[in-house]
């Protein structure tokens, strides 16, 4: 029961607060099922990596100073997609060399952020949960949880306790798909190259759904399946592991697919 465990501040992430905001609903359920309890600090901003992509570390470390002070406090602190996650872990440590203060308060909130999944599984020992999704998936690693979170096996381990679900693995799957935050922006032409071999290398499997953990490379993969016209669903793999999936997927319209 929520209350029982560890006390968790909710990053939610720009794009699922903007886009998707039953990815944030589906993080929650998962870890109150666990035991947690979750609060999402109202004051929590972006994470800055946009700024620190683009080589604006003023912005960045203003906008890492604000999510220092948001989180304070908690136990841990968990975001359903890797990149976000990542950049918190990773490199809000090195922002602040010349701020020694500040430099422990980052490297104190790095230590106590998590990617959701890799969270559940590794920090709170889940094994299983309670879920239906008949058919079958396929599932990309997105480039930051897996590379720098080493997030892997644990989406697959709790896949498997999914009643009725069958995973096809893809091919290429650690193979990035091209959005990479503002690569895509910088590079449209590559990018676009990147995410047409990544869609099409997902409808050779013959899975019904996509899933992965990053929300910005299921829009980048969803407006690509869909512009082919394969018919895959695409959704985060938190809304199937909270048995969350049953509203329309990503970049589908509220009342469910077009009709002919």
């Amino acid at each position: 029961m929520p209350g029982t465990g560890p006390r968790v501040g909710l990053f939610v992430t720009c794009l699922v607060d903007l886009y998707r905001p039953t990815v944030g609903f589906a993080a929650v359920k998962l870890l109150e099922d666990a035991g947690c309890t979750v609060e999402v600090p109202p004051t929590q901003t972006c994470c800055g990596q946009p700024a620190y992509n683009s080589g604006d570390m003023a912005d960045t470390r203003a906008v890492a100073r604000g999510v220092i002070d948001a989180f304070e406090g908690y136990d841990y602190v968990v975001a359903p997609s890797g990149s976000c996650a990542g950049m918190i872990h990773e490199h809000y440590p090195v922002l602040f060399a010349d701020e020694p203060e500040t430099a422990q308060r980052a490297q104190h909130l790095a230590k106590r952020t998590h990617e959701l999944v890799s969270f559940l599984v590794d920090v709170l020992k889940v094994e299983r949960v309670e879920a239906a999704y008949p058919g079958t998936v396929t599932y990309h690693d997105s480039c930051s949880g897996l590379r720098e979170l080493q997030v892997k096996a644990q989406p697959r381990r709790l896949l498997g306790s999914v009643e009725g679900l069958s995973l096809t693995e893809l091919p290429g799957a650690e193979i990035c798909c091209g959005f990479g935050g503002t690569f895509c922006v910088k590079y449209p032409e590559i990018s676009d190259k990147m995410v047409t071999d990544k869609a099409r290398d997902v409808a050779a499997t013959g899975a019904g759904t996509l899933l992965a953990g990053d929300l910005g490379c299921l829009l980048n993969m969803s407006g690509k399946l869909s512009r082919l016209g394969t018919g895959t669903k695409v959704r985060h793999v938190a809304e199937v592991l909270a048995g969350m999936a049953d509203g329309p997927a990503i970049g589908e319209p509220a009342d469910g697919p077009a009709k002919e």
